[in-house]
């Protein structure tokens, strides 16, 4: 455990190590608000807890990173996974450094009892995820060792609880998306609690004697005030029935057998005690005067902060000679706390950018410039829009999931982008000033209309970013895409290449440890230079030959850059959606189908015989490094036209020159021995449209990005098929998709299979670099152990 996150310190980075509960109130405290002290034990000391259970039990031992896939209609067996999981976290120790530290910073405190509140984050959030708020529950416990030890194990234990394991599986989550982290506070004896509920019909304050736990278990009804929330007046007022209280002291014997939602649970029985209130108490109003004019007072400051509806949890703390009041817990439907998101879609590109919005809805009249540093918000990018990306700070569209064009252009060109963000476009006014956060798939509102204003809000994010992957327009370089890599890199055997399409991103890239460039996007890379016309209009207007020209120097910059190293050019594969560049070019309103890839020769040779024309100029030039990769192959048939016109343009003459296809299209997984017969030199695997067209999900979809999942069964099934009909053919296997950049988890099962090669953008060069000398090296100890059994 590195650390502790105090409220008053957390910054936006620390979010998902602290989770949503945290991180709120973090907010608010900064912002001054009264919220009662603590700190939080990261979501990190659990995973750490967890990798080191040494359980004989394989379910267990692998608890990070399993996704326990259960029969949950199987309602025996989920109650003895859940068991058996709980079980082994109660019954193992906290390492006692970790104890010592949380008891050492809440002795800060001087109380003698603490509540420990869980608090989560759950990243790529789905839509089935509903309020949490009742599924786990806190702990109270008496600041000692021991108990805090106790308390924490128990704490964690709640996410395998058989109706939390239901939960998970129901809303479609995965074990490896929950961070749960853990919230620890001091608990003090309270002349009242209760909580504010604010909505746009009006105010709801509920009061009860005591600490806050008597209204969470029903054990009493509270007292009612009902608020006009524009004058914050008193409408009315009910008396309730409150005959239990609850204080910190000695525990009466059996209070808290019953744990219910959002309620307490208390491995210690000596923390609180609950006591009965003296009839005459019993008649009067938990609040007085003064206390409910100070939560009125506070409920309307957060209306500019939250919105107009929220919930906010208060504790009057019962001190020498009064009482003061304190925030517990604050929770908002929109979320709209200070710098918080207020709108989530996919973190589609890392980053962090601070800018003025510029809102385009209709993304057919694309503009013919954009200003320097804005932040687009935009339905859809097609890829005809590259140009005018060159100068964005940030992006945001309503639509496309994470292999879309805008998250395939924002990650190559280095621009922080949130993709999938519903209504992002009426929700988002031009000139507004954003902070979007492409890590976390978020978009945060700056207020403040004045430059002073923004300016302060622009440091203070900084600030609290702590100076990292923070970008502001004027940062110095903000189309960097990555830092240096690590100058220590231990040898891997399996080539790692890169994708790449823009001339400009050459020079930072050449230095990274890549055996060369695994896929050059062609129809990206072109888009630079044809004016926003089709190719076709320069054939048919006589300027042929200048654009060969322009084309030759395009590809012989990349062939240059990397020589000797392989750069494997893949031809023309033109979207459906480049309607500014159709002219006299009929094309399928499906993105996925149509006239792609190789079948579009066939019907117009014209254009892909400049590419080949090109590509003979720069072997012409002295560089014979650049090899042909033809996309979106249907048949073999196609496959023989395009090879007959590589020899005609004399490619071959050069022995180094090779002829590779992409596997994406389903049929190759049935008709690759006859591609090698008709001279495919080798093979790489496009995960993005292989997922789309085994699985029948348009990848533009950002709706459906939980059904494209680039890890089902079907797709790895069909991805280990391929790689060994490769190696009986005798052929190389690469890999170009994004599935080995965005899940870095299935390197492992590529190295295994006998991958040859791995190309990944190049803001993912060196986890996947990382990624691929662990699986080596794990198969190599693997096969060193078989060796000694």
């Amino acid at each position: 455990m590195d650390k502790l996150y105090w409220l008053d310190q957390i910054k936006l980075q620390d979010r998902a190590k602290v989770g949503e509960k945290a991180f709120y109130l973090s907010r608010i405290i900064q912002r001054g608000y009264p919220v009662v002290p603590g700190f939080v034990v990261s979501a990190e000391v659990l995973r750490q807890f967890l990798e080191n259970l040494n359980s004989s039990e394989s379910l267990v031992a692998d608890l990070p990173h399993s996704s326990l896939h259960l029969d949950v209609a199987n309602w025996r067996q989920l109650q003895q996974v859940a068991g058996r999981l709980r079980q082994e976290i109660l019954t193992a120790t906290v390492p006692q450094q970790w104890v010592s530290t949380i008891f050492q910073a809440a002795r800060e405190w001087q109380t003698g009892c603490l509540i420990l509140r869980p608090t989560l984050a759950v990243s790529n959030a789905t839509p089935n995820m509903k309020n949490i708020s009742g599924l786990l529950e806190s702990v109270f416990c008496q600041c000692e060792p021991e108990a805090i030890a106790k308390a924490l194990k128990r704490t964690w234990s709640q996410i395998f609880r058989a109706r939390s394991l239901l939960y998970w599986q129901r809303a479609g989550i995965n074990l490896q998306q929950i961070s749960l982290a853990v919230l620890v506070q001091p608990v003090e004896n309270a002349i009242a609690s209760g909580l504010l509920k604010a909505n746009s019909s009006g105010w709801e304050i509920e009061a009860t004697w005591g600490l806050g736990i008597a209204i969470d278990q029903g054990e009493v009804q509270p007292d009612v005030y009902y608020i006009q929330q524009a004058t914050g007046v008193v409408l009315e007022q009910q008396l309730g029935n409150k005959m239990l209280a609850y204080g910190v002291g000695d525990a009466a014997p059996g209070a808290f057998s019953q744990p219910v939602p959002d309620s307490v649970l208390t491995p210690d029985h000596t923390c609180l005690s609950s006591y009965v209130i003296q009839s005459d108490q019993q008649k009067q109003y938990a609040l007085q005067e003064e206390y409910l004019q100070q939560i009125i007072a506070l409920g309307i400051q957060l209306v500019s902060e939250v919105g107009k509806t929220f919930t906010f949890k208060w504790t009057i703390a019962q001190q020498t000679t009064s009482g003061k009041l304190y925030i517990t817990q604050v929770s908002s439907p929109q979320s709209v706390i200070p710098h918080g998101h207020f709108i989530r879609g996919l973190g589609a590109a890392g980053g962090r950018v601070v800018a003025n919005a510029l809102v385009i809805t209709n993304p057919q009249q694309k503009p013919e410039q954009l200003p320097k540093g804005v932040i687009l918000v935009v339905p859809a990018i097609a890829p005809d829009w590259l140009p005018l990306l060159q100068q964005v700070g940030g992006i945001i569209t309503e639509q496309g999931g994470l292999t879309s064009h805008a998250a395939i252009l924002a990650r190559e060109l280095g621009i922080a982008a949130v993709v999938n963000a519903t209504s992002a476009t009426s929700l988002i006014q031009t000139g507004e000033r954003l902070l979007l956060d492409g890590d976390r798939g978020e978009v945060y509102q700056i207020r403040g209309n004045s430059k002073q204003e923004m300016e302060r809000g622009r440091e203070e994010e900084s600030r609290r970013l702590g100076g990292e992957n923070f970008l502001s327009p004027n940062h110095p370089n903000p189309k960097t895409p990555h830092p240096p890599l690590t100058s220590h890199l231990p040898m891997i055997a399996t080539q790692l290449l890169v994708n790449l399409s823009q001339s400009s991103l050459i020079e930072q890239v050449q230095s990274f440890p890549v055996d060369g460039v695994g896929l050059l996007r062609s129809e990206l890379m072109v888009l630079n230079i044809l004016s926003g016309q089709h190719p076709n209009s320069w054939i048919l207007g006589g300027r042929q030959a200048e654009l060969l020209e322009l084309w030759s120097e395009q590809i012989m910059q990349f062939a240059r850059a990397f020589a000797p190293r392989p750069v494997f050019y893949r031809s023309l594969d033109w979207p459906q959606d480049l309607t500014s560049l159709s002219d006299n070019f009929q094309s399928s309103p499906q993105p996925m189908l149509g006239e792609r890839g190789t079948f579009s020769y066939l019907q117009n040779p014209a254009v892909f015989e400049l590419e080949l024309k090109a590509l003979a100029s720069v072997q012409q030039a002295g560089y014979s490094n650049v090899n042909l990769l033809l996309p979106f192959v249907r048949t073999v048939e196609e496959f023989v036209f395009c090879r007959r016109k590589v020899e005609q343009a004399l490619l071959t003459e050069v022995s180094q020159f090779q002829l590779w296809m992409m596997a994406e299209v389903p049929s190759v997984l049935f008709l690759l021995p006859e591609y090698v017969k008709a001279g495919a030199a080798g093979i790489s695997i496009g995960t993005n449209d292989l997922t789309q067209l085994l699985l029948g999900v348009d990848r533009e979809q950002g709706q459906l990005a939980k059904v494209f999942n680039e890890r089902h069964p079907a797709v790895l099934r069909a991805i280990a098929q391929l790689i060994q009909m490769a190696k009986s053919a005798g052929i190389p296997c690469s890999i170009c998709g994004q599935a080995p950049a965005l899940y870095p988890e299935i390197i492992d099962q590529l190295v295994e299979w006998g991958i040859t090669s791995i190309s990944v953008e190049p803001e993912a060069v060196e986890r996947t670099y990382q990624a691929i000398a662990r699986a080596e090296q794990r198969i190599i100890l693997a096969a060193a152990r078989r060796k000694l059994h």
